[in-house]
């Protein structure tokens, strides 16, 4: 498989495009649960094939490319990027995942995404591991599954590129008090060093319609959770450190003017910004910027912000 560095994009793969739209390339008809435990029985589907049913149940939506890193991080070899196509495919004819690309006015995308199914949902009970998966979660819009992708990203570029890295979650659950809410991010990541821990929450952002209007409602809610935190908070026992993705550097001075522009800036923390493009880095230590005022000039500039902590 293509390394990270070696991807020469010049546009995320994740950034939204013109008109684009999310296209079903799944199978239609119906599949016994026969069928399929005749499958099990035979040989058809294995204990790879479970590996990614589990994969995907934690990530909601996910690229076969990530499975691939995901399950080699499990210590489980793909073999090639092809056979676990092929190990894909039949898990789509069997309707246990099922499987879109998203098409714009630039054409078809050249990635599937694959997400759960109902047999999946099943076969996960059968060995009694928790799927909070329903069918109207394939029915999210693209800009949704896009921050999903991105956010997957993200988490596997730390645990394969940072050597302090400790522990993710998919989904970190916060609490706005002041609101009387409950919100999830993109992702978190636990790193560790010299027994001394750090958290990092990500905010992944596209420009999708009224996306300023969204990250400012989001950002209300980050400034209730950190505004009002105290030690224990959503589980952390120190403030974690939020980090807003976008899709370019251009994307990122726009989503920094619309945060003080609107008055949502965060008092307790210094807000951090990476892009997609940038966890494609061999060394993660200088993929994160922030906004600082210059005193002379009375404006915004950008500074990389190198931390030694995201090392290789």
């Amino acid at each position: 498989m293509i390394k990270d560095s070696e991807i020469k994009a010049q546009v995320s793969p994740f950034a939204m495009r013109e008109g684009e739209i999310k296209t079903f390339d799944g199978k239609d008809g119906y599949v016994s649960m026969n069928q399929i435990v005749h499958k099990i029985n035979i040989g058809h589907i294995t204990d790879i094939h479970f590996a990614i049913l589990e994969i995907v149940n934690d990530f909601e939506f996910i690229t076969s490319r990530q499975i691939y890193q995901l399950l080699e991080l499990k210590g489980i070899d793909p073999q090639s990027q092809d056979k676990l196509n092929n190990k894909l495919e039949s898990l789509v004819k069997s309707k246990i995942l099922t499987r879109y690309y998203f098409t714009s006015d630039e054409g078809k995308g050249v990635y599937r995404i694959y997400c759960l199914e109902k047999m999946g949902k099943y076969l996960l009970a059968s060995k009694e591991i928790e799927c909070k998966w329903q069918q109207s979660d394939n029915t999210k819009p693209v800009s949704m599954i896009k921050k999903r992708l991105a956010g997957n990203q993200i988490l596997i570029a730390y645990k394969t590129k940072v050597k302090a890295f400790d522990s993710y979650k998919v989904k970190v659950a916060l609490n706005a008090k002041q609101a009387g809410k409950i919100f999830k991010t993109n992702g978190g990541i636990k790193l560790t060093k010299s027994n001394k821990s750090i958290d990092f929450i990500f905010e992944v952002v596209r420009r999708e319609d009224e996306w300023q209007k969204k990250l400012i409602e989001k950002m209300r809610l980050y400034k209730d959770f950190y505004d009002n935190y105290v030690p224990g908070d959503s589980g952390y026992s120190s403030l974690p450190q939020l980090i807003i993705v976008g899709e370019d550097d251009k994307h990122l001075a726009e989503i920094f003017k619309e945060i003080v522009t609107s008055q949502v800036e965060i008092s307790k923390i210094s807000l951090l910004f990476t892009t997609d493009l940038r966890q494609n880095e061999d060394d993660l230590s200088k993929s994160l910027i922030q906004f600082k005022l210059d005193p002379t000039t009375n404006k915004y500039k950008v500074e990389n912000v190198n931390l030694k902590l995201l090392e290789a």
